[in-house]
C-alpha cells in the first residue's frame, strides 16, 4: 500500500499534464470586411510602429452598431480614437462603413525611405522629431501620407515635409 500512494500520485500528476497540453485557448472573434481590408490596404502601416498599427487596426474593426449611442436615424458618425502617440478621426455611414480617416502620430519610428531620404540630403542633421499625417477617403485607392521632419544640427533647426516615397514637399 505505501507504493502504491506514491504510484497513484505520479499517474494523477501525468493524467493533468497531458489534459493541460491538449487544452484550447479560445480567443476573442475579430470580424473584418471588406471594407476594412480597403482601408488596411491603403493606410498600408507595414513599416510603422507598433501604437500606429494598433490603433488604425482599433479604428478598421471599430463596430458602430454595437456602440452605445447607435441610432438608425443618422446618416453618419465620427468617432475619434486616442493614444498617447497619437489619434485618428474616422467617419463611418450608419452600417458601419469607414468613410475617411484623418489621423496623426507623433515621434512615431519613421520607414526606412523616409530615414534614407533626409540622411542622404541632410547628412549632419539629426531627426529631432517628427509628424505623421495619413488622410483615407473610401473613394480613393489610397490615403495620402506625410511625413513632417524637425531637423536640428547644432544650433540649427529646419522643418522638411516628405511624402510617403521619401521625396521631398
Amino acid at each position: 500500500m505505501k507504493n502504491s500512494k506514491p504510484m497513484l500520485i505520479v499517474a494523477l500528476l501525468i493524467a493533468i499534464t497531458a489534459q493541460c497540453a491538449f487544452a484550447q485557448i479560445n480567443l476573442p472573434e475579430v470580424r473584418i470586411v471588406a471594407s476594412t481590408y480597403k482601408y488596411l490596404n491603403a493606410a498600408d502601416n507595414r513599416e510603422m510602429s507598433q501604437p500606429v498599427k494598433m490603433l488604425e487596426f482599433k479604428a478598421a474593426t471599430y463596430d458602430i452598431k454595437k456602440s452605445e449611442f447607435y441610432d438608425d436615424d443618422y446618416d453618419n458618425y465620427y468617432i475619434s480614437f486616442y493614444i498617447p502617440d497619437g489619434s485618428i478621426l474616422a467617419a463611418y455611414d450608419k452600417n458601419g462603413k469607414l468613410l475617411r480617416t484623418a489621423e496623426k502620430f507623433k515621434n512615431t519610428k519613421l520607414p526606412a525611405v523616409i530615414r534614407d531620404a533626409v540622411t542622404q540630403r541632410f547628412p549632419n542633421w539629426r531627426i529631432a522629431q517628427d509628424i505623421y499625417q495619413v488622410y483615407y477617403y473610401d473613394q480613393k485607392e489610397h490615403a495620402d501620407k506625410t511625413f513632417k521632419v524637425l531637423l536640428e544640427n547644432g544650433d540649427k533647426r529646419l522643418k522638411v515635409k516628405l511624402n510617403e516615397k521619401g521625396e521631398f514637399l
